[in-house]
């Protein structure tokens, strides 16, 4: 969000989903400001940044923030498990979406869509003085509204227990979409439990007849187009993955 508070901002995050496009992104721990930029010139999407299973220093989240907004790229905040704090903060640093992780049924759902919107729709603290508002730049009930409309709620199914609630978390008003978590949803799962990839389609059947929004996390480039062609509207690669097997490719050149 480089552009002054006057200037008309581009298509959001959500509403180019909403509308159809398909989104890439990257999943980076904090501090990866180069990484950042490098995503933002590559031609990325937006940049999920994970303040759960990574540093959650708003300070240094701002600044991964302000890097991307500077080269016009959104950002999507992973936070920790009910921490509706963080929701606010991000939010009001800039960040269009907020990714919660661990949202085992609806009353969990509805917890995170009421901390990530502003009232009527929610309870988020309002406030224009933020980098969100310009700093105080734009007129409060701009601020509102936009924010009304194009905050990005997404809610993380990692367990049996989420997985049996898919279709209630999917129909939560005020939460957008959800993305399966595929290595908690493994790990929380016992023999008498689906096995993951059943598991998932479940959600993403939820989700579509929801008509939500899907966020997968994928591998490798053709993984990204599978998920698009099966219905997911935002892919994320998960960057420390993807490098370090790069790194191990070119490693392999001394064997």
């Amino acid at each position: 969000m480089s552009m002054s508070a006057s200037a008309e901002r581009p298509a959001s995050l959500r509403s180019r989903a909403r509308a159809g496009d398909r989104l890439i992104g990257a999943l980076v721990r904090m501090p990866s400001e180069e990484l950042v930029e490098m995503l933002a010139v590559s031609g990325f999407d937006f940049v999920l940044i994970d303040a759960e299973h990574g540093p959650a220093d708003v300070i240094a989240l701002r600044q991964h923030i302000a890097v991307a907004g500077l080269h016009g790229v959104p950002v999507i905040v992973r936070v920790g498990e009910d921490d509706p704090g963080m929701v606010l903060r991000a939010l009001d640093q800039g960040a269009q979406g907020v990714l919660v992780p661990h949202i085992d049924d609806a009353a969990a759902a509805a917890a995170v869509a009421a901390a990530a919107h502003y009232p009527p729709r929610g309870t988020r603290g309002f406030a224009t003085y933020s980098r969100a508002g310009f700093f105080g730049e734009t007129p409060p009930a701009q601020h509102r509204d936009w924010y009304l409309e194009n905050t990005l709620v997404l809610a993380m199914i990692e367990s049996p227990a989420g997985v049996a609630a898919a279709d209630a978390i999917a129909r939560t008003p005020g939460v957008d979409g959800i993305m399966v978590g595929p290595a908690d949803l493994a790990a929380s799962s016992g023999p008498d439990d689906l096995p993951v990839s059943a598991a998932t389609s479940i959600v993403h059947r939820a989700v579509a007849a929801a008509g939500g929004l899907r966020l997968d996390i994928v591998g490798t480039p053709a993984a990204a187009t599978a998920a698009f062609d099966d219905g997911a509207r935002l892919v994320v690669y998960n960057l420390a993955s993807s490098l370090m097997g790069h790194l191990r490719d070119l490693r392999a050149a001394r064997d």
